[in-house]
């Protein structure tokens, strides 16, 4: 007796994307189921980059199909595929760049920075193309922690060809000043500088845009909301009172111009002393889980208070380059998969889909 292919579906109906939160059926993962005899084949597609993750879906899928009677071999293929996401009404998606996240904080001095460098090499790390734009005019610090230093070329006198560290694409204005001159501009100049690093550079293919903001709720803040096609944003804090109380600020910002909060990050929430152990919530216990249930959105993880994660980014080599199979590493990239799943339940972007009108006098 084989078993029959609505059975197999029926069963991939109760296996859970444990990122996405739902089963692979209603996420619309299942491409492809295929009986042949005893012989099973499933062809799952993700809508958000988790190499890491694969390997336990598959084992999942298998452990679900292979007790059923008459099924002799289990075959799972898993895969990504990434697709722009809707961003505000006016806006379209830039060329070259699929989404847009920004990383944003209410307050500064949350480690903000680091988790965004991290972020976006833990969606790197699974699968993903990733650009970062430092979008801290006053204060860059992207080129440092990345590693890279120097100018940006440029071919055409026009544009600049992102800078690459760790796999990754970047620009900053920290890359056309020296590192200790200050910006002394007014708003509409930071926001104009801001606007040019974006759009003058050559992003090649990016999936995933990550920008860093600086702290509030400000200038930046507003031209990112009012003219960058942003499709979420990623609210980082700590769980201290204060930190809090701003971080809600930044949170409700978002709300205030329609970009959807992916979800908050709760940065420095335990610290282990190395010498014996002991572990001690430094900054108070919980606060950003609860932060992410009172506005109703997800909580995406919480990261430990190390010294290693701010030497590695001080020296040019974030955790998660320099320490790819450690378990802080392996936090930032579950924290990776949670915010583009998050994303992937977004609606997509069709603009590519209609024609543009143009109206021309003959």
């Amino acid at each position: 007796m084989s078993i029959e292919k609505s059975q197999v579906e029926k069963a991939l109906a109760e296996v859970i994307d444990l990122h996405m939160e739902t089963d692979l059926v209603t996420a619309g993962s299942v491409k492809l189921v295929e009986v042949d005899g005893g012989k099973v084949s499933v062809t799952l597609l993700l809508g958000y980059p988790a190499a890491g993750y694969f390997d336990t879906l598959k084992q999942a899928v298998k452990d679900k199909i292979s007790g059923f009677d008459g099924v002799e071999e289990v075959n799972v293929s898993v895969s990504s595929k990434i697709k722009s996401h809707a961003v505000q009404q006016n806006l379209k998606p830039l060329e070259g760049i699929k989404n847009i996240i920004a990383i944003a904080s209410g307050k500064g001095g949350v480690g903000k920075s680091t988790t965004a460098v991290n972020l976006a090499l833990a969606l790197k790390a699974e699968g993903a193309t990733v650009g970062i734009l430092d979008a801290d005019i006053y204060g860059p610090s992207i080129p440092r922690m990345l590693g890279c230093s120097g100018q940006p070329d440029s071919t055409d006198g026009k544009s600049l060809e992102p800078m690459m560290g760790h796999g990754i694409q970047s620009m900053s204005i920290g890359y056309l000043v020296e590192e200790d001159t200050p910006m002394i501009w007014r708003g509409p100049m930071v926001t104009q500088a801001l606007e040019q690093l974006l759009n003058d550079t050559r992003w090649k293919d990016i999936d995933y845009m990550i920008v860093d903001l600086p702290p509030g709720t400000g200038d930046t803040q507003l031209t990112l909301a009012q003219k960058i096609p942003v499709s979420g944003a990623v609210i980082i804090t700590t769980p201290q009172d204060i930190a809090l109380l701003d971080a809600r600020k930044g949170l409700k910002m978002f709300e205030k111009v329609e970009v959807p909060v992916l979800g908050v990050v709760e940065n420095m929430s335990i610290h282990i002393c190395t010498e014996c152990g002991h572990a001690e919530h430094i900054f108070g216990e919980g606060g950003g889980s609860r932060m992410a249930e009172e506005h109703n959105v997800d909580f995406l993880g919480s990261l430990p208070l190390d010294i290693r994660i701010r030497e590695q980014a001080d020296a040019g080599n974030p955790t998660v380059a320099a320490m790819e199979d450690s378990q802080i590493s392996a936090i930032y990239r579950e924290i990776a998969r949670k915010t583009a799943a998050k994303l992937a339940t977004k609606a997509k972007d069709h603009s590519a889909a209609f024609p543009s009108i143009v109206i021309q006098n003959n």
